[in-house]
């Protein structure tokens, strides 16, 4: 990961991270996929034997794979049938997805923070399709690493809520008595770190590929130096087309403009948002299956 943190910042990071019981990791399931997927010679079948060892998981894999987020015209009914239909890329980025949303469970002081914050993360996954979809910048982003970033990139603060509630109370607190604040900033204050930081160096531990740990960890400063092969400038647009999409005062302070670095980037202007804004209203109705998973539904 290029870091977006000083050394001793880091270092504290990691510290902090290996602290903490109980802190939820991706099932063993998706390490092998990962294995399997960087051997020139792995095949669909090893990729299906493995999720085969995860009965769970295969079912939410498929009742994925046959909602509306496909839109596929038949009913898929193996996880081999999947992978040969969505492809090795797309499978691992649902069984990352499925398994995020299941590891954080909400208890009963959080549970409107909980729903707020993965409705946003949804949200901000189906945008980060869109933009990679409809934006071409003479490259082309895959929609479905892109949704999987999308979906985690707050995930430092669902381990402020679920691990650190002194600390996340006290931010709250800093943010009611500096009205418009945004999070990083009040974060920064409180902690000397913020939640992006602390998200990048969580995938990192999680092993995850740099690609997406530095997409989540620069995803409030995309153009700073990084190895997220330009994902974190359009992590940072999803982000913003989603808090103008659907808003969550309640979680986060709305950005009045979109970071100029990233139009910039992108070439387009801030009215050209009001039509991604209208593509994410209408693929969020695909977000049905994702939502159950998260308890929401």
């Amino acid at each position: 990961m290029t870091t977006a943190t000083t050394p001793t910042c880091e270092n504290r990071l990691k510290q902090l991270i290996s602290n903490i019981r109980n802190l939820p990791t991706p099932p063993i399931v998706f390490e092998q996929i990962q294995k399997v997927m960087h051997d020139p010679d792995a095949s669909m079948g090893d990729v299906a034997s493995i999720l085969a060892e995860d009965p769970a998981m295969s079912v939410k894999v498929l009742k994925l794979t046959n909602s509306a987020f496909y839109g596929l015209s038949r009913e898929i009914d193996s996880v081999k049938h999947a992978v040969m239909i969505i492809g090795l890329e797309a499978v691992k980025n649902l069984v990352l997805s499925a398994s995020v949303l299941n590891m954080f469970k909400a208890n009963e002081g959080n549970k409107e923070y909980h729903e707020s914050f993965w409705r946003h993360s949804l949200a901000t996954a189906f945008a980060s399709r869109i933009v990679a979809q409809r934006l071409k910048v003479g490259k082309t982003f895959n929609p479905d690493p892109a949704f999987s970033i999308g979906l985690i990139h707050d995930i430092g603060k669902m381990v402020f809520s679920c691990f650190m509630p002194k600390e996340m109370q006290m931010i709250l607190d800093y943010r009611k008595t500096h009205p418009g604040i945004p999070d990083v900033e009040a974060e920064m204050a409180i902690l000397g770190f913020n939640h992006a930081q602390l998200g990048g160096q969580l995938a990192v531990t999680w092993k995850l590929p740099v690609r997406m740990a530095d997409a989540i960890g620069f995803h409030h400063n995309p153009e700073a130096p990084n190895g997220s092969d330009n994902f974190a400038y359009l992590t940072n647009l999803a982000d913003y087309v989603a808090l103008v999409g659907f808003p969550i005062e309640t979680m986060e302070t709305r950005p009045k403009l979109p970071d100029p670095t990233t139009l910039q980037f992108f070439g387009i202007e801030p009215a050209d948002i009001d039509s991604l804004k209208d593509g994410l209203l209408d693929e969020y109705m695909k977000a049905e299956t994702f939502m159950k998973i998260a308890g929401l539904g």
